[in-house]
């Protein structure tokens, strides 16, 4: 065997190894407030929220019009620093106003709002479409919430939601496109100041929501999500992250609002935490429905004890889809307050309830979502009035209600309180 020449065998070792090198490097900080979603109170951030004259090129904005709203709560805007006019009038007379997510106040606010009550951070919702497309309008708005969850040291973390993905030549690998730019460009597991992006088991978290349901269009099979997951766990670069994975409520079973199809459990066994979808799927209506849930949360985190998958249970204050439904399903019009929120009993029962049988985290539907009256934050108790329009109202409560609940179950989900059935009240 020749030996090779000295000198191409030191400049092969130099062009050989040092791009290897470089390569294999993790763009993750390793460094973060947050090392695991145990111990948490979570929220899921839209973030979608437009409004006329705020700079944008939407066109359809949050509020809607008197013909077409896309709402079913108003929030509650005494202490935005940027509010719009919109459409609709007050009790009293006055136009009522709507913030935009897009302005970099509105987030700021947001964010002090999680620190204020205990909160401790949101997931950022982000769809597929917006990923596939770069939507530089959603992109504003994670570079704003990642810099104001640094300044108020507030978890945060990037939720891919598969809303939007079509049924046919469309696949995960825009979401792998996507966590590459969103690592470079935004450094989402890097930020500057506060290092706050949530970590499991030691590792950056990554959601995937989607995954299960019957409703949607494309199959779970032919979606390249093995690969999407085997990317985030395995890259050498934008890899070694934990993975959330968002199903059915009825994930374990197979059945009711998931679909029949043992490989979501093979999803569910790579993956680091599972978490099932409950808005709508208990209700205060219901005899015993609490029950039910205690039952299923207690199954379910059996199932995952003995897979070694950590389990989230999902938890929301009430429902509402009037407005819209009133458009896209004229024949099967929804009620307003279908879910009825009962001035905070319903939250707070599914609160007791998981934490009675084990949650040791929990994810809240939804921090801002007023489309279907799932937010937390701030939301007025009088909303604007209208002949074709009608929104819930806060059953009397103040502003900041469920924020304040928010915050009293993150105590007692820490043991920092005792567990109480019974919601509590302010002093």
């Amino acid at each position: 065997m020749k030996s090779i020449p000295k000198f191409l065998s030191y400049s092969a070792l130099v062009c050989i190894c040092m791009p290897f090198y470089g390569a294999a490097q993790s763009k993750h900080s390793k460094q973060t407030e947050y090392p695991s979603y145990k111990g948490l109170v979570m929220a899921g951030y839209q973030g979608w929220f437009r409004a006329e004259g705020d700079g944008t090129k939407s066109k359809r904005w949050a509020y809607g019009t008197e013909n077409r709203n896309g709402i079913d709560m108003w929030p509650d805007v005494r202490e935005y620093e940027k509010t719009y006019n919109t459409p609709y009038k007050l009790n009293n007379g006055e136009t009522a106003k709507f913030f935009s997510s897009h302005d970099k106040s509105t987030v700021d606010l947001h964010f002090k709002w999680m620190k204020e009550y205990g909160l401790d951070g949101v997931f950022m919702q982000r769809f597929f479409g917006n990923a596939k497309n770069r939507d530089m309008e959603s992109v504003t708005v994670l570079k704003n919430a990642f810099e104001a969850a640094s300044k108020n040291v507030r978890a945060i973390g990037v939720m891919y939601d598969l809303s939007g993905l079509g049924a046919s030549n469309e696949d995960c690998s825009a979401l792998i496109a996507d966590w590459k730019y969103l690592v470079d460009e935004l450094k989402v597991t890097n930020q500057t100041g506060k290092k706050t992006y949530i970590h499991h088991n030691g590792k950056p978290l990554v959601t995937i929501w989607g995954i299960g349901f019957p409703d949607r269009p494309y199959n779970m099979r032919n979606i390249g999500l093995d690969k999407f997951i085997d990317f985030l766990k395995n890259d050498p670069v934008y890899g070694n992250c934990s993975v959330m994975l968002g199903v059915p409520m009825a994930w374990r079973t197979l059945n009711a609002d998931c679909v029949n199809d043992p490989y979501l459990h093979e999803l569910i066994k790579k993956s680091d935490i599972v978490l099932p979808w409950s808005v709508q799927r208990y209700s205060p209506l219901l005899h015993n429905d609490m029950d039910r849930l205690r039952d299923n949360t207690i199954a379910d985190i059996k199932w995952c004890r003995d897979n070694k998958v950590d389990y989230v249970p999902c938890i929301y204050p009430g429902f509402s889809w009037h407005n819209l439904s009133k458009y896209e399903f004229p024949d099967d019009v929804k009620p307003v307050g279908s879910i009825p929120r009962q001035g905070g009993r319903f939250y707070w029962q599914q609160i007791a309830t998981v934490i009675n049988v084990g949650a040791s985290m929990l994810y809240v539907a939804m921090f801002d979502e007023v489309n279907e009256a799932t937010a937390i934050f701030k939301v007025t108790d009088n909303p604007p009035v209208s002949k074709v329009t009608s929104f819930v109202n806060n059953d009397g409560k103040p502003s900041d209600h469920y924020l304040w609940l928010t915050g009293e179950a993150a105590k007692m989900l820490r043991n920092e309180k005792s567990l109480s059935i019974k919601m509590p009240e302010r002093k």
